[in-house]
């Protein structure tokens, strides 16, 4: 299984950095709100992978760590398991003001608001771990950070009300977040009866990408709830647990993570023209490379 893990790992990661490079090669891109957003989430995609995956092979080799180095992780993974989910929700508010106000989208959606709602996204994701790490540390005496132990995050919650207020917290999240995804489907739906011709085409597909949208929403906004399911599962049998938090690994963390390269990836018109081009021309490239190393071994030949 953590073979398995290890090879999807490599492969989405290959992907993303893929998509981010391409992202920088073409101004557009980095102009336009949408995509500029797209790339947050595979950076973010990337930044959850390698944390979450290195805090596996650890708890698999029952490895230790200092407790502060342990915080740093628990630190990025918690913050950035919430990035994703709401920068998600962010591309469907930019898809829902492109599609029904799209008099407004340039002044709402220019490259100065998109600064603004990067800072007002990672505000918002660094909330909930805020608060934990907050009341961890009025809790914590000075000797705990020098222990070494697995680490996890139960570590970091000395009390049985911290879970729940915890909770409460991604419960709120999760609440907040599938009401816009639902209220910006309901007003795109009402756009697209309307709309006729390629206005209705154009609209359509945002509807599809909203759809998109809302199902990868739905698997990152699962890990909120993996908590609880796994400390149940716990109370029954351990094995059992073991195998749980496997399969929430992978069908809630690395499954979404695979969805964002195909909504912008391939389904965006610009974005695959771009990796198509990108390809052909580093393929173009190679085979000069090739074809030239060939002439200058024979040319080396040719002289004895």
């Amino acid at each position: 299984m953590l073979i398995l893990v290890q090879i999807f790992v490599s492969l989405f990661l290959c992907i993303n950095v893929l998509l981010i490079t391409i992202f920088f090669m073409k101004d557009f891109f980095y102009m336009t709100m949408r995509y500029i957003l797209f790339a947050i989430t595979l950076l973010s995609d990337c930044l959850i992978l390698i944390t979450t995956n290195f805090l596996l092979i650890f708890s698999y080799f029952h490895l230790t760590m200092q407790m502060w180095v342990c915080l740093i992780f628990y630190f990025l993974s918690s913050v950035y398991t919430f990035v994703t989910p709401v920068t998600l929700t962010a591309m469907t508010l930019e898809r829902y003001v492109a599609i029904c106000m799209p008099l407004r989208h340039g002044e709402l959606c220019s490259t100065r608001s998109t600064t603004h709602c990067i800072l007002i996204i990672h505000g918002l994701s660094s909330v909930p771990c805020i608060v934990v790490l907050s009341i961890f540390f009025a809790s914590a005496s000075l000797s705990f950070y020098k222990q070494s132990r697995e680490c996890s995050v139960e570590m970091f919650i000395f009390y049985t009300w911290q879970a729940h207020f915890r909770s409460a917290i991604n419960q709120f999240y999760f609440l907040m977040m599938c009401l816009i995804i639902v209220f910006s489907y309901v007003k795109i739906m009402k756009v697209a009866k309307a709309a006729s011709g390629e206005n209705k085409k154009s609209t359509m597909k945002g509807l599809r990408t909203v759809v998109l949208h809302a199902f990868q929403l739905l698997l990152c906004l699962m890990q909120l709830w993996c908590p609880f399911i796994e400390n149940a599962v716990l109370q029954i049998n351990f094995m059992l647990y073991i195998n749980v938090r496997y399969f929430n690994y992978i069908a809630f963390y690395l499954a979404p993570r695979c969805l964002s390269p195909l909504i912008y990836g391939l389904r965006d018109d610009k974005f695959f023209l771009a990796l198509k081009y990108y390809a052909f021309v580093s393929f173009h490239n190679h085979c000069l490379s090739c074809v030239k190393r060939v002439f200058a071994i024979q040319k080396v030949m040719s002289s004895y």
